[in-house]
């Protein structure tokens, strides 16, 4: 029960989140990958500090693209999109080393606070989470595209705009109920639609490059400032515990929803924090708050999406179904009996979550002023290696040279988008939600003969609609 403590499988965990925050870090390589590429180096560890290795993996890979998000705005995963509307602008303004700082703390608070669900309430949250029906999955993914028009910097035409063509380019693919291909134009590589991972690396890695590019000719002193020094007054965060606190609870549950993702929680409650700030006009400009939100809330969805895998062996991420296969492969089948049967490994499980936070939270305030270092190189040096690291974390996704197109076609797209004033985020968040919305509408009225109506009849639609409403209404009284 207590193995995971011994020296051994500590050192474990930290090898892990070390290369988690490396691998975070790199854009176009996540933790997805890493899990997955270290799997079969498992097979001869014993179980115990193998998934708690992978665990850490886990911890380090979301957190470790808040650096090159707020550095480089170039986030290393999806889960730090919503981490540059204000890192990036911190740190044009000299505030990197602040802005640092605080996405690091707030990412521990994450993390310790969706542990605390994690160990306490795993087997009630995830309980309830798998009795929502169809309709209430759609009722929440419909609130989150609702909240699209938080996102929109004030203008609220532009933002429903850019969600409308993040939604627009979910659409090709194959049907999410018949299985037949749609707008794939005959075009083979279309048939599983545009790759997210591709999709993002275009909108803000190679989006990021192009504007690069356009200003090398720019004064130096044009470049964001490399002052990673870890100054922070404790009261900052003191004064944003409100926000740390409700990001983290927000991100949390986000989590314990299957198939959701840290990117989805991240951007949920950041909008939160928008409605309730008195200073919304900020958020997208440098603000703290938002920033905050962001980090909080993604790191929190590990412990959440870990709720559904420990107790009934639901993965709740794509992370977390590697996680199911490293489990069975080890001999451990999670779900209910689990704790009967198993608790060691329970406890192995959450006690790598909680010393992964605690090494990241370390390891993070050691490593990333060093790591924000490659902004210091001129540009002229520093792009090359960004495309050849943008064109190599694309092709690795599928191997294939389609992936790559893919990724320069969206970076054309979040270049004329944002030359044009339309904000990159409802587009993806558009993206994202879309086929998840179809998907949970489309099946839930398979079974109702195309009758909606129980989605205004139960409690969770119901409660979304109230709660979409007042913070329309927020929205409307602080913009």
């Amino acid at each position: 029960m207590f193995e995971v403590l011994s020296l051994g499988t500590t050192l474990f965990i930290g090898l892990g989140v070390l290369l988690g925050i490396i691998v975070g870090a790199i854009p176009g390589l996540t933790a997805t990958m890493l899990i997955a590429l270290s799997l079969p180096f498992t097979f001869s560890m014993d179980p115990i500090p193998a998934i708690s290795m992978l665990v850490g993996m886990y911890v380090g890979g979301v957190s470790g693209s808040l650096i090159t998000a707020i550095i480089l705005r170039m986030p290393g995963t999806p889960a730090s999109v919503i981490t540059t509307l204000d890192g990036y602008p911190m740190a044009q303004r000299g505030e990197a080393g602040k802005a640092l700082a605080l996405a690091i703390w707030a990412s521990f608070f994450g993390g310790l606070i969706s542990w605390v669900f994690l160990v306490l309430l795993s087997e009630p949250l995830s309980r309830m989470a798998v009795r929502f029906s169809k309709f209430d999955y759609f009722a929440l993914v419909a609130m989150a595209l609702l909240l699209i028009v938080f996102l929109s910097k004030g203008n609220m035409l532009r933002g429903l705009i850019s969600g409308a063509l993040g939604i627009l380019a979910a659409t090709p693919g194959s049907d999410p109920i018949s299985g037949s291909f749609r707008f794939t134009f005959g075009i083979q590589w279309l048939e599983n639609g545009f790759p997210l991972l591709a999709v993002l690396i275009g909108l803000f890695a190679g989006n990021q490059i192009l504007q690069e590019v356009q200003g090398l000719a720019k004064d130096a002193t044009d470049r964001p400032s490399t002052d990673a020094r870890m100054s922070l007054d404790p009261r900052t965060l003191l004064r944003h515990w409100i926000n740390i606190l409700r990001s983290s609870v927000l991100g949390t549950w986000i989590g314990v929803l299957p198939g959701v993702g840290a990117n989805v929680g991240s951007a949920f409650a950041y909008s939160v924090a928008r409605s309730f700030s008195r200073k919304p006009d900020d958020f997208g400009k440098g603000s703290e708050e938002g920033l905050i939100a962001s980090e909080s809330a993604n790191n929190a969805t590990v412990g959440g999406a870990l709720v559904p895998l420990v107790a009934l062996g639901i993965p709740g991420s794509v992370v977390d179904a590697i996680l199911l296969g490293g489990l069975v492969i080890h001999g451990v089948q999670p779900g209910p009996f689990l704790f009967r049967n198993d608790p060691g490994m329970v406890y192995a499980i959450f006690n790598a979550a909680f010393l992964g936070n605690v090494i990241m939270l370390l390891a993070m305030l050691v490593l990333t002023r060093h790591i924000a270092k490659i902004a210091m190189v001129p540009k002229a040096y520093l792009l090359p290696p960004l495309v050849i690291m943008c064109v190599v974390g694309t092709f690795a996704i599928s191997n294939t040279w389609s992936t790559v197109f893919v990724m320069l076609l969206f970076s054309f797209v979040g270049f004329g988008l944002e030359r044009s004033g339309y904000a990159l985020a409802p587009f993806v968040i558009g993206f994202i939600l879309a086929p998840l919305a179809e998907e949970n509408l489309r099946s839930a009225t398979m079974f109702t003969d195309g009758a909606i109506m129980p989605l205004l009849l139960t409690p969770v639609p119901i409660a979304v609609i109230i709660i979409s409403t007042v913070m329309f209404v927020l929205n409307r009284r602080f913009s």
